[in-house]
């Protein structure tokens, strides 16, 4: 009854006219929408695929130069390894390949080669290779002159490289022999195998010598960019290896635009470049834009939903009409309620959950100030507890030095409690220069009573000379205490516990905690918030966790292993406090 008086005032042909308006309008709309859309959208998605295709280079190269660092330390320390050398002077190799294989394990080399001064291999990890000769290889003849250790890239078939370290033994002032590293960087070929771009690796001279497509090594991107794959990522690289901007329209929209990256690598002149596809980017795209054309496909739909509605007002189906009309109502209606009732229930719970935060907050606050505070009071009592005996026996002077002690480790409470108040700051203008040497004896001194109570073997390698950090000294002791509490639960049923302590300086502070305790089962999550293998009531998991952050705050890093032998190996690096910058490999 509604549309009944308009329908009897307006004339047909005004109708008509309204209506082809309308639809003219509703497409022109369409159409300006959909345009705006597909260019505000394609450059957002654009530059978000942009970003991460140079974060993931990034992070590629990364972890190619992380391992050829790594890898040129292997023959520098197997250089001065005393039974190496003494096997080339006595010709005795009957064990020398057995010493191979147990550091094999350890540096994750892809193999390793001891040659004598002829250029024989007297031990390989490879048993092949033993007896071998290989006095023309540069890796071989290059070591022998030089006192410095080597890199060598060999190219073999098909364009397949292989990259060593090598470096010279020297005995009495004369070179002895060879140890060759066989590095293993088609590790990651098979790493970046496993995602839709294409990567290639150059060296100074333009040749691909690692790629994700095997077809391409030892040839120049030009050339290899001629070359046909079969079905992958890398076939959509190949049909366009231009920036997509300056591709003709048809490979855009059909997603095969391709982007290039590129990032030096300082190691030798070398460069990595990768091809993204756009296809992700068209997608989503495609995506919302049919989204816009369905909802004004449903506005059209709609209008002559209504034209039709005008006519049939005054058909004969009126009441029926109107009754679903009525129904459609009352289903709304219904629907409009239950959303309501859920928005409600959804305030609960976010009220609940909010709640829930806070006391959770609340109990990891507690159990850390228990945690931090759990070493400075046992410690007080076992002083309190020798100040007694000291003054019943006379013996004041003594006593004193327990009191002095104790008053240092009030100070340390309260130093605590400051600290933790701190941690969400996490800034470094506290930070300062620290000998690790006082943090470690400073630590040592805190557990001293519960060593000397479970008689532990304590094994400490200090240097002799300061290893000076930027830090906040009692963070540090706090994290070495950690660790050694650590090693001490872990020893308690072991029938000779022993712990090992070890600190170096070289390119950075190495601090490393080793016992020979059961291991770590879950590596993983060592590291998270309240994970603990300790029985209730020894520890609320919060302790690594602390560490962890603490280091990380220092600019420093903390790994935890099992160790070959058995037990747990827990390693702090820290950068020096004298070093200005990041050394980095070059070939000269």
């Amino acid at each position: 009854m509604l549309f009944s008086a308009p329908v009897e005032k307006t004339r047909p042909g005004h109708l008509s006219w309204w209506l082809r308006g309308g639809a003219i309008l509703l497409a022109a709309l369409a159409i300006g929408v959909v345009w705006m859309t597909n260019v505000l959208l394609t450059e957002r998605f654009t530059e978000s695929t942009r970003n991460r295709s140079e974060v993931r280079l990034a992070l590629y190269s990364g972890n190619l130069l992380s391992e050829l660092r790594r890898a040129s330390i292997v023959p520098q320390l197997l250089s001065r390894d005393p039974e190496l050398i003494s096997a080339l002077d006595t010709n005795d190799f009957s064990r020398t390949t057995q010493r191979l294989f147990p550091i094999i394990g350890e540096i994750g080399a892809e193999a390793l080669m001891l040659l004598d001064r002829d250029g024989r291999a007297v031990a390989s990890t490879i048993r092949e290779q033993i007896g071998s000769t290989h006095r023309p290889e540069p890796y071989f003849i290059d070591a022998i002159r030089s006192a410095e250790t080597i890199f060598t890239a060999l190219r073999g078939e098909g364009g397949a490289v292989d990259f060593y370290y090598s470096r010279r033994l020297v005995s009495a002032g004369r070179s002895v022999g060879v140890i060759v590293a066989k590095v293993d960087l088609r590790q990651f070929e098979t790493a970046w195998a496993g995602i839709s771009d294409a990567v290639i690796v150059t060296d100074s001279e333009g040749l691909i010598i690692l790629a994700t497509e095997p077809r391409w090594r030892g040839l120049t991107e030009q050339k290899a960019l001629e070359v046909r794959s079969a079905p992958s990522a890398i076939l959509r690289a190949l049909q366009a290896t231009a920036d997509w901007r300056a591709l003709p329209p048809d490979a855009y929209l059909g997603g095969e635009a391709v982007m290039r990256s590129e990032a030096r690598i300082p190691f030798r002149g070398w460069r990595m470049t990768s091809y993204t596809t756009y296809q992700s980017v068209r997608s989503r795209v495609n995506g919302v834009i049919a989204f816009e054309i369905m909802g004004f496909a449903i506005l059209l739909a709609m209008a002559f939903y209504l034209y039709s509605r005008r006519a049939l007002v005054r058909s004969q189906f009126f009441q029926q009409e109107s009754a679903e009309l009525r129904a459609l109502n009352a289903r709304l209606q219904r629907e409009i309620a239950e959303r309501q009732k859920a928005e409600k229930n959804l305030e609960v719970a976010e009220q609940t959950l909010a709640q829930s935060s806070k006391l959770a907050a609340l109990g990891e606050m507690s159990a850390a100030v228990s945690h931090e505070l759990n070493q400075p009071l046992a410690a007080m009592k076992t002083y309190l507890a020798g100040a007694r005996l000291l003054l019943k026996r006379r013996r004041p002077e003594e006593a004193l030095s327990s009191f002095r002690r104790i008053d240092d480790l009030i100070e340390r409470m309260g130093a605590i409690t400051r600290q933790l108040k701190s941690y969400a700051r996490k800034g470094g203008d506290t930070f300062e220069p620290v000998d690790a040497r006082h943090a470690v004896s400073a630590a040592l001194s805190m557990m001293e009573p519960q060593l000397k109570r479970r008689n532990i073997s304590i094994d400490a390698s200090v240097p002799r000379t300061p290893v000076m950090v930027m830090a906040d000294s009692l963070r540090l002791e706090q994290v070495i205490i950690n660790l050694l509490r650590n090693a001490l639960d872990a020893t308690k049923e072991t029938e000779d516990p022993a712990i090992s302590i070890l600190l170096s300086a070289g390119e950075t502070a190495t601090f490393v905690v080793r016992d020979n305790g059961e291991g770590v089962e879950n590596l993983d999550n060592l590291f998270e918030p309240f994970y603990t293998t300790k029985r209730p009531g020894d520890g609320v998991g919060l302790g690594l966790a602390i560490s962890s952050g603490i280091i990380t705050d220092l600019g420093g890093r903390l790994t935890a292993r099992n160790g070959a032998a058995g037990g747990a190996v827990f390693e702090i690096r820290l950068p020096l406090a004298t070093v200005a910058g990041e050394n980095s490999l070059s070939a000269e």
